[in-house]
């Protein structure tokens, strides 16, 4: 009798939208407190820690799903499909941030951007100008594939990393 597999695509959508929901969440947090544009880096060590949590439980409940077995192979792709799910939710929450809850976080992120530049002090004002304008005018083009690209090189390594550590082959008989 033949075991049929789990499916890596169907835990990939599942935990790949529970992730998107936290982040979602998450983001509706930072909002209500006026710190969705704020740069602290704790904000994005929360994230990634609720990234690799999530990211974990996924494989772990593959493994489980698949008999106590995992390939090195499964969890990469499983890491990868999760952030990839949860990257496009994130995309839609911040076109909803910039289209309906905050008109001007646009702007707002441009501001954050400038400040930090202005307090670092390696440009100059033409060149924060620039940057400042750039944000302005090319936010989407550049949001777009960075959220993605990010996202999925972050469930790469995470994968890689509980794979390495959450792999166990079938023994061949």
């Amino acid at each position: 009798m033949e075991e049929t597999q789990p499916k890596i695509g169907k835990f990939s959508l599942n935990y790949g939208l529970i992730l998107g929901v936290i982040g979602v969440i998450f983001g509706i947090m930072l909002y209500t407190m006026d710190a969705h544009t704020s740069r602290d880096a704790s904000n994005t060590i929360i994230n990634l820690v609720i990234t690799a949590a999530v990211i974990t439980w996924g494989i772990w409940a593959f493994r489980k799903a698949n008999g106590g077995f995992l390939k090195l192979g499964q969890a990469v792709k499983l890491g990868a499909g999760i952030a990839l799910i949860s990257a496009i939710i994130s995309l839609i929450y911040i076109f909803f941030l910039a289209n309906v809850l905050d008109p001007e976080f646009i702007v707002k992120t441009a501001e954050a951007a400038k400040a930090a530049s202005i307090e670092d002090g390696r440009m100059s004002s033409a060149q924060i100008q620039q940057q400042y304008d750039g944000t302005i005018n090319m936010f989407w083009v550049f949001t777009i594939p960075v959220v993605l690209i990010f996202s999925v090189i972050i469930g790469l390594v995470i994968g890689l990393i509980d794979g390495l550590i959450l792999k166990k082959a079938k023994p061949d008989y």
